[in-house]
């Protein structure tokens, strides 16, 4: 009896020994999107596929968040291994810019991938009269969720554009979908959305009701200058959208932290080039990621994880 027990505690002693080993063989990835209406979520639900699909030994959750600055703190919190996130919001985290919703820099920040460019999509009915920016004034408009990449976005561009929310009859604050449930019931003139072409709140939009896409005219890029590059919105990309509308566009990087681990942050960022035919397959958004700009002009440094493998695939 007395041997049985021996061999029982020795048991339990190198079970416990061997516990803390198991534990850290099973690694956990947070993909942080945004509103499940926009590019960023569908896009990161595919993406998380492709981790659990191909990485060995991870579990993978999506979070629905209110988008870039959300997620930029919550990498800096150690709340998620990689997330999206507009390129004027980044370097804004990097730099410490509080009235982006910075109060610090963001030292840990890293860059995992530049992907595709967000545009800014500035959508008014038809009967609100809206055809420019300077039609905005006296009218309501929806600027995204407070302090969102898609909120930066509007007060820069109001801002190039010598005007501010107080030029606005009201200002609402609001995600995509909610913005055009209000536009669609005639409590909303127009939204401003930053999001990847053929977002999923403007298509349901234009297919309710007649749209405008109101044009932001090239010299508003100038003035912003980089991250800030002049685009349009090709023509037929909305119901009842027959011509090219100028406007601007934003390069997005998912990004993480310093703290994430080398290889797992190698592991994220080849399967993500490597399941790019998934992302496309998600969203055409991601038909824009393109692999040899993926580790090009960003605003933080490369994670070592991430420079590793484009050093390995020759696209650095």
């Amino acid at each position: 009896m007395k041997l049985f027990n021996r061999l029982a505690a020795s048991a339990l002693v190198a079970g416990l020994a061997m516990a803390p080993a198991a534990a850290s063989a099973q690694q956990f990835i947070n993909v942080l999107t945004g509103g499940t209406s926009g590019v960023y979520y569908p896009l990161g639900v595919a993406l998380a596929k492709v981790y659990g699909d191909n990485i060995e030994g991870v579990k993978t959750q999506v979070q629905s968040t209110k988008a870039s600055v959300e997620n930029i703190n919550l990498i800096a919190q150690g709340r998620g291994e990689i997330a999206f996130a507009l390129g004027d919001s980044v370097k804004a985290a990097a730099e410490g810019n509080a009235d982006a919703g910075f109060q610090q820099p963001v030292e840990k920040l890293r860059a995992i991938a530049a992907i595709y460019p967000n545009y800014v999509q500035v959508v008014a009915s038809k009967d609100s009269g809206i055809t420019d920016l300077a039609g905005l004034k006296g009218k309501a408009l929806s600027v995204g969720a407070p302090a969102s990449g898609t909120e930066l976005n509007a007060r820069a561009i109001f801002s190039a554009a010598d005007m501010s929310y107080e030029d606005l009859g009201k200002t609402e604050y609001l995600p995509f979908s909610e913005s055009v449930e209000l536009i669609k019931n005639r409590q909303l003139d127009a939204t401003l959305q930053s999001a990847g072409l053929g977002v999923a709140s403007i298509r349901d939009l234009a297919s309710s009701l007649p749209i405008t896409v109101v044009a932001v005219p090239a010299e508003i890029a100038e003035k912003l200058g980089a991250p800030f590059q002049a685009a349009e919105i090709p023509a037929g990309t909305y119901d009842g959208q027959t011509e090219a509308v100028p406007t601007l566009a934003i390069t997005n990087i998912l990004v993480t932290s310093s703290d994430v681990d080398e290889e797992l942050v190698y592991q994220m960022t080849k399967n993500l080039i490597e399941g790019l035919p998934e992302l496309v397959a998600a969203h055409n958004a991601a038909k824009s990621i393109d692999p040899a700009k993926a580790a090009k002009n960003l605003p933080v440094a490369l994670h070592p994880g991430a420079e590793r493998y484009y050093k390995e695939a020759g696209l650095l």
